[in-house]
Protein backbone atom coordinates (compact mmCIF):
# COMPACT_ATOMS: atom_id res chain seq x y z
CA UNK A 1 0.00 0.00 0.00
CA UNK A 2 1.34 3.29 -0.67
CA UNK A 3 2.15 5.82 1.73
CA UNK A 4 -0.20 8.74 1.26
CA UNK A 5 2.44 11.27 2.70
CA UNK A 6 4.45 10.76 -0.63
CA UNK A 7 1.10 12.15 -2.34
CA UNK A 8 0.29 15.50 0.57
CA UNK A 9 2.15 18.18 2.38
CA UNK A 10 1.01 19.81 5.20
CA UNK A 11 0.38 23.46 5.85
CA UNK A 12 -0.49 25.33 8.79
CA UNK A 13 -2.77 28.25 9.94
CA UNK A 14 -4.61 29.52 12.74
CA UNK A 15 -6.58 26.28 13.13
CA UNK A 16 -3.30 23.83 13.40
CA UNK A 17 -2.12 21.85 10.48
CA UNK A 18 -3.69 20.38 7.41
CA UNK A 19 -2.87 17.99 4.83
CA UNK A 20 -3.08 19.24 1.32
CA UNK A 21 -2.14 17.48 -2.03
CA UNK A 22 1.18 17.63 -2.74
CA UNK A 23 1.33 18.57 -6.15
CA UNK A 24 -1.59 21.76 -5.50
CA UNK A 25 -0.41 24.98 -5.80
CA UNK A 26 -3.38 26.33 -3.36
CA UNK A 27 -2.84 25.81 -0.02
CA UNK A 28 -4.36 25.39 3.80
CA UNK A 29 -6.54 28.34 3.63
CA UNK A 30 -8.30 27.20 0.61
CA UNK A 31 -8.20 23.45 1.34
CA UNK A 32 -10.35 24.33 4.71
CA UNK A 33 -12.57 26.18 2.53
CA UNK A 34 -12.99 23.33 0.10
CA UNK A 35 -14.13 21.30 2.87
CA UNK A 36 -16.22 24.31 4.47
CA UNK A 37 -18.30 25.59 1.20
CA UNK A 38 -19.44 21.94 -0.91
CA UNK A 39 -22.60 24.00 -1.60
CA UNK A 40 -22.78 24.00 -5.63
CA UNK A 41 -20.15 21.76 -6.97
CA UNK A 42 -18.93 25.00 -8.98
CA UNK A 43 -15.71 26.18 -8.60
CA UNK A 44 -14.94 29.76 -9.11
CA UNK A 45 -12.64 28.58 -11.83
CA UNK A 46 -16.12 28.55 -13.87
CA UNK A 47 -15.42 32.03 -14.21
CA UNK A 48 -12.17 32.78 -15.54
CA UNK A 49 -12.91 36.49 -15.92
CA UNK A 50 -12.50 36.45 -12.13
CA UNK A 51 -9.66 34.35 -12.00
CA UNK A 52 -7.93 36.66 -14.74
CA UNK A 53 -9.14 39.79 -12.68
CA UNK A 54 -7.13 38.26 -9.32
CA UNK A 55 -4.22 38.10 -11.13
CA UNK A 56 -4.44 41.58 -13.07
CA UNK A 57 -5.20 43.00 -9.11
CA UNK A 58 -2.17 41.43 -6.96
CA UNK A 59 0.19 41.91 -10.54
CA UNK A 60 -1.22 45.77 -10.21
CA UNK A 61 -0.37 45.67 -6.02
CA UNK A 62 3.64 43.96 -6.31
CA UNK A 63 4.24 46.69 -8.83
CA UNK A 64 2.75 49.39 -6.49
CA UNK A 65 4.92 47.98 -3.24
CA UNK A 66 7.87 47.55 -5.23
CA UNK A 67 7.26 51.28 -6.51
CA UNK A 68 6.71 52.40 -3.13
CA UNK A 69 10.13 50.28 -1.41
CA UNK A 70 7.65 48.25 0.14
CA UNK A 71 8.44 44.81 -1.48
CA UNK A 72 11.90 43.93 -3.37
CA UNK A 73 12.51 44.01 -7.09
CA UNK A 74 12.83 40.23 -7.27
CA UNK A 75 10.08 39.39 -4.59
CA UNK A 76 7.92 41.87 -6.55
CA UNK A 77 8.64 40.41 -10.17
CA UNK A 78 8.36 37.08 -9.10
CA UNK A 79 4.47 37.64 -8.32
CA UNK A 80 4.31 39.40 -11.40
CA UNK A 81 5.48 36.34 -13.62
CA UNK A 82 3.15 33.98 -11.68
CA UNK A 83 -0.03 36.83 -12.79
CA UNK A 84 0.95 36.83 -16.25
CA UNK A 85 1.08 33.00 -16.25
CA UNK A 86 -2.55 32.80 -14.62
CA UNK A 87 -3.82 35.74 -17.29
CA UNK A 88 -2.51 33.21 -19.81
CA UNK A 89 -5.10 30.82 -19.14
CA UNK A 90 -2.91 28.35 -17.00
CA UNK A 91 -3.37 26.95 -13.53
CA UNK A 92 -7.05 28.06 -13.47
CA UNK A 93 -7.89 24.87 -11.93
CA UNK A 94 -6.06 25.34 -9.15
CA UNK A 95 -8.73 27.68 -8.47
CA UNK A 96 -11.13 25.55 -6.69
CA UNK A 97 -13.25 26.96 -3.74
CA UNK A 98 -16.88 27.04 -4.59
CA UNK A 99 -18.38 30.17 -5.87
CA UNK A 100 -21.14 29.92 -3.21
CA UNK A 101 -18.99 30.73 0.08
CA UNK A 102 -18.97 32.15 3.41
CA UNK A 103 -16.26 34.93 4.67
CA UNK A 104 -17.16 37.57 1.75
CA UNK A 105 -14.68 35.70 -0.94
CA UNK A 106 -11.80 36.04 1.73
CA UNK A 107 -11.43 32.34 0.37
CA UNK A 108 -11.29 33.56 -3.13
CA UNK A 109 -8.52 35.93 -2.68
CA UNK A 110 -6.76 32.97 -0.50
CA UNK A 111 -7.14 31.12 -3.04
CA UNK A 112 -5.61 33.37 -5.72
CA UNK A 113 -3.10 34.63 -2.63
CA UNK A 114 -1.75 30.40 -2.20
CA UNK A 115 -1.81 29.91 -6.16
CA UNK A 116 0.01 32.95 -6.90
CA UNK A 117 2.43 32.39 -4.36
CA UNK A 118 3.68 29.05 -5.04
CA UNK A 119 3.84 29.44 -8.74
CA UNK A 120 6.38 32.16 -7.83
CA UNK A 121 8.30 30.32 -5.22
CA UNK A 122 8.29 27.25 -7.72
CA UNK A 123 9.51 29.74 -10.18
CA UNK A 124 12.64 30.33 -7.74
CA UNK A 125 13.73 26.81 -6.99
CA UNK A 126 11.29 26.42 -3.78
CA UNK A 127 9.08 23.22 -3.01
CA UNK A 128 5.61 24.10 -3.04
CA UNK A 129 4.73 25.52 0.15
CA UNK A 130 7.43 26.63 1.35
CA UNK A 131 6.84 30.19 2.30
CA UNK A 132 9.97 30.98 3.94
CA UNK A 133 10.75 33.83 0.68
CA UNK A 134 7.80 34.65 -0.37
CA UNK A 135 4.48 34.65 1.34
CA UNK A 136 0.70 34.73 0.19
CA UNK A 137 -0.37 36.84 3.15
CA UNK A 138 2.97 39.13 4.01
CA UNK A 139 3.60 39.63 0.29
CA UNK A 140 1.33 38.17 -2.48
CA UNK A 141 -1.46 40.19 -0.57
CA UNK A 142 0.56 43.01 0.88
CA UNK A 143 -1.29 46.41 1.02
CA UNK A 144 -4.54 44.31 0.39
CA UNK A 145 -7.51 43.05 1.98
CA UNK A 146 -10.25 40.49 0.74
CA UNK A 147 -12.79 43.76 1.07
CA UNK A 148 -11.15 45.71 -1.72
CA UNK A 149 -9.47 42.44 -4.00
CA UNK A 150 -12.69 40.96 -3.95
CA UNK A 151 -15.11 43.73 -5.21
CA UNK A 152 -12.33 45.28 -7.53
CA UNK A 153 -11.88 42.00 -8.95
CA UNK A 154 -16.11 41.61 -9.54
CA UNK A 155 -16.29 44.71 -11.55
CA UNK A 156 -13.35 43.83 -13.99
CA UNK A 157 -14.72 40.59 -14.67
CA UNK A 158 -18.29 42.22 -15.01
CA UNK A 159 -16.33 45.04 -16.86
CA UNK A 160 -15.06 42.33 -19.69
CA UNK A 161 -18.72 40.59 -19.64
CA UNK A 162 -20.57 43.26 -20.58
CA UNK A 163 -18.46 43.88 -23.21
CA UNK A 164 -18.92 40.35 -24.63
CA UNK A 165 -22.72 40.94 -24.03
CA UNK A 166 -22.53 43.32 -25.82
CA UNK A 167 -21.04 41.97 -28.67
CA UNK A 168 -23.24 39.15 -28.59
CA UNK A 169 -26.46 41.20 -28.72
CA UNK A 170 -25.24 43.32 -31.59
CA UNK A 171 -24.72 40.10 -33.49
CA UNK A 172 -28.42 39.31 -32.86
CA UNK A 173 -29.54 42.91 -33.30
CA UNK A 174 -27.96 42.55 -37.06
CA UNK A 175 -29.87 39.21 -37.34
CA UNK A 176 -33.02 40.70 -36.75
CA UNK A 177 -31.94 44.05 -38.91
CA UNK A 178 -31.41 41.71 -41.97
CA UNK A 179 -34.41 39.65 -41.60
CA UNK A 180 -36.08 43.01 -41.22
CA UNK A 181 -35.36 43.91 -44.96
CA UNK A 182 -35.81 40.71 -46.13
CA UNK A 183 -39.18 40.69 -45.20
CA UNK A 184 -40.06 44.75 -45.66
CA UNK A 185 -42.64 43.86 -48.69
CA UNK A 186 -44.43 41.06 -46.91
CA UNK A 187 -47.34 42.54 -45.88
CA UNK A 188 -49.57 41.11 -42.97
CA UNK A 189 -51.94 42.07 -40.13
CA UNK A 190 -50.53 43.70 -36.88
CA UNK A 191 -52.51 42.31 -33.51
CA UNK A 192 -53.49 43.93 -30.60
CA UNK A 193 -54.65 41.94 -27.60
CA UNK A 194 -54.44 39.19 -30.01
CA UNK A 195 -57.16 40.67 -32.32
CA UNK A 196 -56.83 41.76 -35.56
CA UNK A 197 -55.54 45.42 -35.48
CA UNK A 198 -54.15 47.29 -38.64
CA UNK A 199 -51.50 46.08 -41.67
CA UNK A 200 -47.78 46.54 -41.37
CA UNK A 201 -44.92 44.65 -42.61
CA UNK A 202 -43.39 41.72 -41.45
CA UNK A 203 -40.49 43.71 -42.02
CA UNK A 204 -41.38 46.42 -39.58
CA UNK A 205 -41.99 43.49 -37.17
CA UNK A 206 -38.92 42.58 -36.88
CA UNK A 207 -37.38 45.77 -37.36
CA UNK A 208 -38.95 46.63 -34.08
CA UNK A 209 -37.05 43.59 -32.31
CA UNK A 210 -33.96 45.51 -33.23
CA UNK A 211 -34.30 48.35 -32.12
CA UNK A 212 -35.50 46.62 -28.59
CA UNK A 213 -31.82 44.92 -28.64
CA UNK A 214 -30.02 48.37 -29.41
CA UNK A 215 -31.35 50.12 -26.94
CA UNK A 216 -30.45 47.69 -24.05
CA UNK A 217 -26.70 47.65 -26.05
CA UNK A 218 -27.18 51.46 -25.15
CA UNK A 219 -28.04 50.50 -21.24
CA UNK A 220 -25.27 48.19 -20.81
CA UNK A 221 -22.70 50.57 -21.95
CA UNK A 222 -23.56 53.11 -19.56
CA UNK A 223 -23.27 50.58 -17.04
CA UNK A 224 -19.46 49.86 -18.07
CA UNK A 225 -19.11 53.63 -16.72
CA UNK A 226 -20.63 52.01 -13.09
CA UNK A 227 -18.37 49.00 -12.82
CA UNK A 228 -14.69 50.47 -13.90
CA UNK A 229 -15.07 52.25 -10.29
CA UNK A 230 -12.93 50.55 -8.05
CA UNK A 231 -11.96 50.37 -4.27
CA UNK A 232 -8.81 49.45 -4.67
CA UNK A 233 -6.76 51.06 -1.74
CA UNK A 234 -9.12 50.87 0.80
CA UNK A 235 -8.03 47.93 2.51
CA UNK A 236 -10.26 46.46 5.45
CA UNK A 237 -13.46 49.19 5.61
CA UNK A 238 -12.21 51.70 3.33
CA UNK A 239 -9.91 53.59 5.88
CA UNK A 240 -6.71 52.22 3.96
CA UNK A 241 -5.10 51.00 6.92
CA UNK A 242 -1.53 49.44 6.72
CA UNK A 243 -1.29 50.48 3.00
CA UNK A 244 0.52 53.57 1.87
CA UNK A 245 -1.09 57.10 1.16
CA UNK A 246 0.26 57.22 -2.29
CA UNK A 247 -0.73 52.95 -2.98
CA UNK A 248 -4.47 53.51 -4.25
CA UNK A 249 -3.02 55.89 -6.76
CA UNK A 250 -0.53 53.88 -7.75
CA UNK A 251 -2.23 50.39 -8.33
CA UNK A 252 -5.04 52.37 -9.77
CA UNK A 253 -3.22 53.72 -12.31
CA UNK A 254 -0.87 50.19 -12.70
CA UNK A 255 -4.15 48.50 -13.17
CA UNK A 256 -5.56 50.63 -15.94
CA UNK A 257 -2.31 49.87 -17.62
CA UNK A 258 -2.70 45.70 -17.47
CA UNK A 259 -6.19 45.00 -18.36
CA UNK A 260 -7.00 48.19 -20.40
CA UNK A 261 -9.89 49.13 -18.42
CA UNK A 262 -10.23 53.04 -17.59
CA UNK A 263 -10.88 51.97 -14.09
CA UNK A 264 -10.76 55.03 -11.54
CA UNK A 265 -10.63 54.90 -7.47
CA UNK A 266 -14.05 55.58 -5.99
CA UNK A 267 -13.80 59.05 -4.37
CA UNK A 268 -15.15 57.67 -0.79
CA UNK A 269 -13.35 54.02 -0.34
CA UNK A 270 -15.49 53.75 2.85
CA UNK A 271 -19.03 54.24 0.80
CA UNK A 272 -17.27 52.22 -2.20
CA UNK A 273 -16.66 49.12 0.11
CA UNK A 274 -19.92 48.89 1.54
CA UNK A 275 -22.07 49.83 -0.96
CA UNK A 276 -23.45 46.86 -3.73
CA UNK A 277 -25.41 49.21 -5.53
CA UNK A 278 -23.80 49.38 -9.00
CA UNK A 279 -24.08 45.64 -9.31
CA UNK A 280 -27.98 45.97 -8.73
CA UNK A 281 -28.43 48.62 -11.32
CA UNK A 282 -26.43 46.31 -13.61
CA UNK A 283 -28.65 43.39 -12.48
CA UNK A 284 -31.53 45.46 -13.52
CA UNK A 285 -30.35 46.18 -17.14
CA UNK A 286 -29.51 42.55 -17.44
CA UNK A 287 -32.96 42.04 -16.24
CA UNK A 288 -34.50 44.75 -18.60
CA UNK A 289 -32.91 42.64 -21.29
CA UNK A 290 -33.92 39.28 -20.42
CA UNK A 291 -37.73 40.35 -20.16
CA UNK A 292 -37.27 42.29 -24.01
CA UNK A 293 -35.45 39.04 -24.98
CA UNK A 294 -38.51 36.73 -23.53
CA UNK A 295 -41.23 38.71 -25.10
CA UNK A 296 -39.53 38.62 -28.65
CA UNK A 297 -39.32 34.65 -27.83
CA UNK A 298 -42.94 34.60 -27.18
CA UNK A 299 -44.11 36.39 -30.60
CA UNK A 300 -41.32 33.90 -32.60
CA UNK A 301 -43.38 31.11 -31.10
CA UNK A 302 -46.82 32.34 -31.50
CA UNK A 303 -46.01 33.55 -35.27
CA UNK A 304 -44.69 30.11 -35.84
CA UNK A 305 -47.74 28.20 -33.78
CA UNK A 306 -49.19 25.80 -36.04
CA UNK A 307 -47.91 24.63 -38.68
CA UNK A 308 -51.64 24.15 -39.49
CA UNK A 309 -53.71 24.81 -36.62
CA UNK A 310 -52.24 27.54 -35.36
CA UNK A 311 -51.27 31.08 -36.78
CA UNK A 312 -48.35 30.03 -38.83
CA UNK A 313 -47.20 33.49 -40.26
CA UNK A 314 -43.28 32.26 -39.91
CA UNK A 315 -41.44 29.18 -40.44
CA UNK A 316 -38.63 28.95 -37.79
CA UNK A 317 -36.19 26.59 -38.91
CA UNK A 318 -36.57 23.20 -37.09
CA UNK A 319 -33.81 22.08 -34.59
CA UNK A 320 -34.68 18.45 -33.42
CA UNK A 321 -37.92 16.25 -33.18
CA UNK A 322 -40.36 17.66 -30.75
CA UNK A 323 -41.99 14.65 -29.04
CA UNK A 324 -41.38 10.87 -28.02
CA UNK A 325 -44.90 10.39 -29.37
CA UNK A 326 -46.04 12.59 -31.54
CA UNK A 327 -44.22 11.52 -35.47
CA UNK A 328 -43.97 14.79 -37.00
CA UNK A 329 -43.73 17.58 -34.16
CA UNK A 330 -41.69 19.74 -34.75
CA UNK A 331 -41.25 22.36 -31.28
CA UNK A 332 -39.87 25.88 -31.29
CA UNK A 333 -36.81 24.93 -29.10
CA UNK A 334 -34.69 27.57 -29.43
CA UNK A 335 -37.21 30.43 -28.29
CA UNK A 336 -38.08 28.20 -25.37
CA UNK A 337 -34.80 27.97 -24.60
CA UNK A 338 -33.81 31.90 -24.44
CA UNK A 339 -36.99 32.20 -22.16
CA UNK A 340 -35.16 30.16 -19.95
CA UNK A 341 -32.74 32.12 -19.46
CA UNK A 342 -34.56 34.89 -19.01
CA UNK A 343 -36.59 33.47 -16.26
CA UNK A 344 -33.23 32.28 -14.43
CA UNK A 345 -32.11 36.33 -15.00
CA UNK A 346 -34.93 37.29 -13.30
CA UNK A 347 -34.71 35.13 -10.51
CA UNK A 348 -31.10 36.32 -10.56
CA UNK A 349 -31.65 40.02 -10.02
CA UNK A 350 -33.87 39.23 -6.83
CA UNK A 351 -30.90 37.20 -5.46
CA UNK A 352 -29.26 39.88 -6.23
CA UNK A 353 -31.06 42.47 -4.62
CA UNK A 354 -31.90 40.95 -0.99
CA UNK A 355 -27.97 40.22 -0.89
CA UNK A 356 -27.08 43.85 -1.80
CA UNK A 357 -29.80 44.46 0.67
CA UNK A 358 -28.38 42.27 3.29
CA UNK A 359 -25.03 44.05 3.74
CA UNK A 360 -24.33 45.07 7.00
CA UNK A 361 -22.76 48.64 8.21
CA UNK A 362 -18.78 48.45 6.56
CA UNK A 363 -19.24 45.91 4.63
CA UNK A 364 -21.61 43.77 2.31
CA UNK A 365 -20.24 39.69 3.46
CA UNK A 366 -23.07 38.29 0.46
CA UNK A 367 -20.52 39.47 -2.30
CA UNK A 368 -20.08 35.97 -3.62
CA UNK A 369 -23.61 34.77 -4.33
CA UNK A 370 -24.18 38.50 -6.36
CA UNK A 371 -21.00 37.52 -7.96
CA UNK A 372 -22.51 33.87 -9.08
CA UNK A 373 -25.80 35.18 -10.01
CA UNK A 374 -24.57 38.36 -11.97
CA UNK A 375 -21.52 35.77 -14.11
CA UNK A 376 -24.79 33.47 -14.40
CA UNK A 377 -26.84 36.11 -15.82
CA UNK A 378 -24.30 37.87 -18.15
CA UNK A 379 -22.73 34.36 -19.72
CA UNK A 380 -26.24 32.58 -20.38
CA UNK A 381 -27.65 35.96 -22.08
CA UNK A 382 -24.67 36.16 -24.06
CA UNK A 383 -24.45 32.19 -25.10
CA UNK A 384 -28.53 32.70 -25.55
CA UNK A 385 -28.11 35.41 -27.86
CA UNK A 386 -25.82 33.86 -30.38
CA UNK A 387 -27.45 31.20 -30.44
CA UNK A 388 -31.02 32.68 -30.88
CA UNK A 389 -29.44 34.42 -34.03
CA UNK A 390 -27.55 31.72 -35.81
CA UNK A 391 -29.93 28.55 -35.00
CA UNK A 392 -33.11 30.93 -35.35
CA UNK A 393 -33.21 33.74 -36.69
CA UNK A 394 -31.00 33.44 -39.28
CA UNK A 395 -33.38 30.47 -40.88
CA UNK A 396 -36.97 32.12 -40.27
CA UNK A 397 -39.03 32.06 -43.76
CA UNK A 398 -42.19 33.91 -44.21
CA UNK A 399 -44.91 32.26 -45.33
CA UNK A 400 -45.75 35.25 -47.85
CA UNK A 401 -49.56 34.16 -49.30
CA UNK A 402 -50.90 33.46 -46.19
CA UNK A 403 -49.67 36.57 -44.74
CA UNK A 404 -51.25 38.20 -47.87
CA UNK A 405 -54.75 36.36 -47.30
CA UNK A 406 -54.90 37.42 -44.07
CA UNK A 407 -55.08 40.65 -44.58
CA UNK A 408 -57.36 40.77 -47.47
CA UNK A 409 -59.93 38.43 -45.25
CA UNK A 410 -59.29 40.57 -41.84
CA UNK A 411 -62.10 42.95 -40.31
CA UNK A 412 -58.99 44.95 -39.39
CA UNK A 413 -58.97 45.98 -43.42
CA UNK A 414 -61.38 48.27 -43.22
CA UNK A 415 -59.98 50.84 -40.89
CA UNK A 416 -57.54 51.29 -43.99
CA UNK A 417 -60.73 51.29 -46.64
CA UNK A 418 -62.23 53.56 -44.24
CA UNK A 419 -60.71 56.94 -45.55
CA UNK A 420 -62.02 55.52 -49.38
CA UNK A 421 -65.36 53.77 -49.03
CA UNK A 422 -66.77 55.56 -45.91
CA UNK A 423 -67.24 54.86 -42.22
CA UNK A 424 -71.02 53.89 -43.04
CA UNK A 425 -69.81 51.16 -45.82
CA UNK A 426 -66.76 50.42 -43.69
CA UNK A 427 -69.20 48.91 -40.83
CA UNK A 428 -71.21 47.41 -43.06
CA UNK A 429 -68.82 45.17 -45.04
CA UNK A 430 -67.25 44.65 -41.32
CA UNK A 431 -70.84 43.56 -39.87
CA UNK A 432 -71.54 41.48 -42.73
CA UNK A 433 -68.01 39.56 -43.27
CA UNK A 434 -68.40 39.01 -39.17
CA UNK A 435 -72.04 37.54 -39.91
CA UNK A 436 -70.99 35.36 -43.04
CA UNK A 437 -67.07 34.67 -43.05
CA UNK A 438 -66.54 36.25 -46.34
CA UNK A 439 -63.52 37.98 -47.31
CA UNK A 440 -63.39 42.10 -46.90
CA UNK A 441 -61.87 42.35 -49.94
CA UNK A 442 -64.20 40.34 -52.14
CA UNK A 443 -67.01 42.23 -50.10
CA UNK A 444 -65.64 45.53 -51.55
CA UNK A 445 -65.62 44.37 -54.98
CA UNK A 446 -68.87 42.78 -54.58
CA UNK A 447 -70.47 45.73 -53.65
CA UNK A 448 -68.64 47.97 -56.80
CA UNK A 449 -67.69 50.28 -53.60
CA UNK A 450 -63.70 49.91 -55.16
CA UNK A 451 -62.18 47.94 -58.44
CA UNK A 452 -59.87 45.46 -58.23
CA UNK A 453 -57.31 47.81 -59.47
CA UNK A 454 -58.11 50.20 -56.76
CA UNK A 455 -58.03 47.81 -53.91
CA UNK A 456 -54.43 46.69 -55.49
CA UNK A 457 -53.12 50.50 -55.16
CA UNK A 458 -54.40 50.72 -51.39
CA UNK A 459 -53.08 47.33 -50.57
CA UNK A 460 -49.22 48.19 -51.37
CA UNK A 461 -47.15 47.79 -48.41
CA UNK A 462 -45.95 51.35 -48.56
CA UNK A 463 -49.42 52.99 -48.93
CA UNK A 464 -51.33 51.00 -45.68
CA UNK A 465 -47.95 51.14 -43.28
CA UNK A 466 -47.00 54.36 -42.73
CA UNK A 467 -48.71 57.61 -42.45
CA UNK A 468 -49.73 59.28 -45.61
CA UNK A 469 -52.01 61.53 -47.82
CA UNK A 470 -54.56 59.53 -49.16
CA UNK A 471 -53.70 57.67 -52.57
CA UNK A 472 -55.45 59.08 -55.90
CA UNK A 473 -57.39 56.30 -57.37
CA UNK A 474 -57.88 55.74 -61.05
CA UNK A 475 -61.74 55.87 -61.69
Amino acid sequence: MQDQSLHQRIEHDLLGDLAVPAGAYYGVHTARAVENFPITGTAISAYPELIVALADIKDAASHANAKLGLLDAKRSEAIAAACRVIRGGNHHDQFVVDVIQGGAGTSTNMNANEVIANLAIEGEGYAKGDYTWLHPNEHVNMSQSTNDVYPTALRLASYRGLLSLIEAMEFLKASFAKKADQFADVLKMGRTQLQDAVPMTLGQEFSTYAVMLGEDIERLREALLLVREINLGATAIGTGINAHPEYAALVCERLAEITGIPVVTAPNLIEATQDCGGFVQVSGILKRIAVKLSKICNDLRLLSSGPRAGLGEINLPPRQAGSSIMPGKVNPVIPEVMNQIAFEVIGNDVTISFAAEGGQLQLNAFEPIIAHSLFKSVNHLKAGCRVLATLCVDGITANRDLLRRNVENSIGLVTALNPYIGYANATKIAQEALATGASVYDLVLEKGLLTEAQLKEILKPDVLTQPRLMVELAA
